[in-house]
């Protein structure tokens, strides 16, 4: 009987925010389906070097790649490491984002571009530095994750509604424009068990829950299995897309 490879075997993922949460479970469900993991992150180099050393333990490659994504020049430095120390980039996960919920009364201009430069621009450069490798292979696949708060109102989330709103429109345009070699799809993930949960209002979060039609919060998993689907083959004919992951709590034609 012949054995059949692993579907992203050999391959190089790189992943933004790739740390924790939603970012580290990309980087494990990643690595099982053979592929060779990039680990960007900004600052938090112990939780990186965990997430490393449990892609290892299940046998797979990690390396780490600190730099903020927001940095144009900084990630540029890194997509020149990955391919230097692992090999071209043929799947990108744009996860990186930042969040703070305030009311619009305490909602500064300085913060809300220190929001979209983290979710927006962040996801724009990444697509820019990334995308060559992949037309040049013939081959690539992007996700870009944006947020429900991107497909509802959210009066203390102004700043990074409006940013993940941006993402689903980079997505899109980006899908026509790299067209067909690269496809580029985006994951909006509903309320997750990650560290993101912990900023926001804790005494609203019962209430939240009960309105979702499956009763809980997703896990980290979940949305990353979304993006292995999505990343693969086996969404072959699926570009410009967001997929929703939420429970139900946003349900999307």
């Amino acid at each position: 009987m012949t054995e059949i490879a692993p579907e992203f075997a050999g391959r190089v993922a790189l992943v933004t925010g790739g740390a924790r949460g939603i970012g580290r479970a990309c980087c494990l469900r990643l690595a099982e389906g053979g592929a060779k993991i990039a680990l960007n992150y900004a600052a938090n180099h112990s939780a990186a070097a965990e997430t490393k050393a449990m892609v290892e333990a299940q046998g797979g490659v990690c390396e780490l790649f600190p730099a903020d994504v927001g940095d144009e020049a900084a990630f540029t430095g890194v997509v020149a490491a990955v391919r230097s120390k692992l090999g071209p980039i043929s799947y990108f996960v744009a996860n990186a984002g930042t969040t703070g919920p305030l009311h619009h009364s305490e909602l500064t201009l300085d913060t809300f571009r220190e929001t979209v430069r983290v979710n927006l621009d962040g996801v724009f450069i990444g697509i820019q530095h990334v995308k060559d490798d992949m037309l040049a292979q013939g081959h690539g696949s992007i996700v870009c994750l944006s947020s429900i708060a991107a497909l509802r109102p959210r009066a203390r989330q102004i700043d990074y509604a409006a940013a993940k709103a941006g993402v689903i429109a980079l997505v899109r345009c980006y899908a026509e424009a790299l067209a067909p070699a690269v496809r580029v799809n985006a994951v909006a993930p509903g309320l997750t068990e990650t560290d993101m949960l912990g900023q926001l209002d804790q005494s609203l979060l019962p209430a939240r829950v009960a309105a979702i039609p499956l009763k809980r919060y997703g896990k980290a998993s979940e949305p990353a299995e979304a993006i292995a689907f999505l990343l693969s083959d086996r969404a072959s004919f699926i570009t410009g897309h967001t997929m929703v992951v939420s429970g139900g709590d946003v349900m999307t034609p």
